[in-house]
């Protein structure tokens, strides 16, 4: 968890104290989470999931597949966005 946990960090040019200071810890909370020496309360890790637009079982390396909300839109607007990550994918639309 830590190294994708960093990877997120540094793909958004964010320091650890940025994200320590939107999660209310320390920033040697983040360090160690990053380092792999401690692991996020489950509130934590929503947390640090729903900054980074990743699901929890993505950060917990259960899975490699990223998820975007989509939760606060209607059903033709997710259906645009899935035909978009189709072309971006290489497939074709239908």
């Amino acid at each position: 968890m830590g190294e994708k946990l960093k990877t997120l960090r540094l793909n958004r040019n964010l320091t650890q104290k940025q994200i320590a200071d939107r999660i209310g810890l320390a920033i040697s909370a983040i360090s160690s989470y990053e380092s792999g020496m401690r692991y996020p309360s489950y509130e934590t890790l929503i947390k640090l999931a729903r900054i980074f637009h990743v699901s929890a079982d993505y950060l917990l390396g259960m899975t490699d597949t990223r998820s975007i909300d989509v939760s606060c839109l209607d059903d033709e607007s997710i259906k645009c966005i899935s035909q978009l990550v189709d072309i971006l994918k290489g497939k074709t639309s239908k």
